[in-house]
């Protein structure tokens, strides 16, 4: 029978210890010396596909190894999130999402939890919402659209990116806030209610800047959501200084790993990708998208997700969101 003395264990221990880390920073070392798949959940075209291949490119420029993105759409976004997250935790497999990886937390059964599956690499940017109503529509601010729809019930509706998306919980929570009847008009996706929107078969909508820019001269801009004006919008007030609650969060683009990838691996990624999202021609190339560059270490989006979460839940259940 082998006996050890404390003294003995615990320098075995101390030795495994230094092993595992030694391995994890070898491994960081190393990486990468492979091709790496970023996984956009959504098809080819949209916004995070045009970031996703905006990084991925100047990725493989920097690093010298093929970066290639996979379009897994599906699901809300599901399909390709759980693709991240049942990966290989070797760093060789990134997610590009979206807002609605934390805003489907409280509206359906995820085959995975966002917040404790997935780790946080870098925030890449923010995109802002934009209530607008059609320009026939006899309201200049947000006081005046609540006046009119309450004296005209059953006449108005909101039109959104389909059940669960940023534009359904921001609509709900305006009707509900505002003690409305707006009827809930879904698309799929931004293409349709843009083209429904500019044919005024639908009122309102709150439209994501980052695939709504071009067609903003088009409607009438009332509001946007966030703690402050936009700099390409300053003479639209936000949401709260119109009086409205809980719309301070903006929708995001972000860069994930899955969990139990080693921490060095995750650091070497988030720092390269910070370095390139607040290089001079990204900064510029997600300006030029209506986004507001992010760039956020791991842990301050981690906090992020947190609050958002938390705001995203309180919102569906205060205004009884639902999706089939």
């Amino acid at each position: 029978m082998i006996r050890f003395t404390r003294r003995a264990f615990t320098a075995a221990l101390l030795a495994l210890g230094l092993a595992s880390a030694g391995t994890g920073t070898a491994l960081a070392a190393a990486y990468p010396d492979k091709p790496i798949n970023f996984v956009v959940p959504y098809p080819a075209g949209g916004a995070t596909d045009i970031i996703g291949r905006l990084l991925a490119q100047k990725l493989s420029e920097a690093w010298n190894v093929p970066v290639v993105v996979e379009n897994k759409p599906g699901a809300g976004g599901t399909i390709g999130n759980n693709t991240v997250v049942r990966a290989a935790p070797d760093g060789y497999t990134v997610l590009v999402a979206i807002t609605a990886l934390v805003q489907q937390i409280p509206l359906m059964k995820l085959p995975y939890d966002p917040l404790k599956d997935l780790a946080p690499i870098t925030r890449v940017a923010v995109s802002p919402s934009i209530l607008a109503v059609t320009k026939s529509t006899p309201a200049a601010n947000v006081a005046e659209l609540v006046s009119l729809v309450k004296s005209n019930p059953g006449q108005y509706n909101y039109g959104t990116y389909g059940p669960g998306t940023s534009s359904h919980l921001q609509g709900a929570l305006f009707n509900y806030q505002n003690n409305l009847d707006l009827a809930h008009i879904p698309f799929k996706g931004a293409a349709p209610l843009i083209t429904a929107f500019m044919g005024d078969h639908v009122k309102m909508a709150f439209l994501d800047a980052g695939s709504s820019r071009p067609q903003l001269p088009n409607f009438k801009l009332l509001g946007v959501t966030g703690e402050k004006r936009l700099a390409w919008l300053p003479d639209v007030p936000t949401l709260k200084e119109q009086g409205q609650k809980m719309f301070e969060p903006m929708g995001w683009f972000g860069i994930f790993l899955p969990a139990a990838t080693p921490a060095d691996i995750q650091k070497k990624l988030s720092d390269e990708l910070i370095r390139i999202i607040k290089s001079p021609e990204v900064t510029k190339r997600i300006e030029d998208l209506g986004l507001i560059p992010g760039g956020d270490d791991p842990e301050a989006f981690k906090k992020i997700l947190v609050n958002d979460a938390g705001i995203y839940a309180e919102i569906v259940k205060s205004a009884n969101v639902v999706i089939d």
